[in-house]
């Protein structure tokens, strides 16, 4: 099965999602809210921008670190491997 490649565009209705969570946190820290409560939803948002981070990555790897493997420049696919490795170590 192939997976479809994921456009940063695509990630707008997520990040709106989000958006809207960060605003009803905020409105329950105003409201003095329960913080188990609080940290239930910081938690959603934190899964739901890994989701966005993973889609972006994903394009990232099946888009252009696919053209510069398959290309003949053998610095350029050098400099993509030094990129994702890079990358990778952030995500950690």
């Amino acid at each position: 099965m192939e997976k479809k490649v994921t456009t940063h565009l695509e990630q707008v209705p997520r990040l709106n999602r989000i958006e809207g969570q960060v605003r009803g946190i905020k409105r329950m820290i105003e409201e003095e809210r329960y913080c188990v409560d609080i940290l239930i939803q910081l938690k959603s948002i934190s899964s739901a921008l890994a989701k966005v981070q993973e889609n972006i990555f994903r394009h990232h790897l099946e888009s252009c670190v696919k053209d510069s493997l398959s290309g003949s420049k053998q610095e350029d696919k050098e400099k993509k491997v030094e990129e994702v490795i890079r990358l990778l170590g952030k995500f950690r």
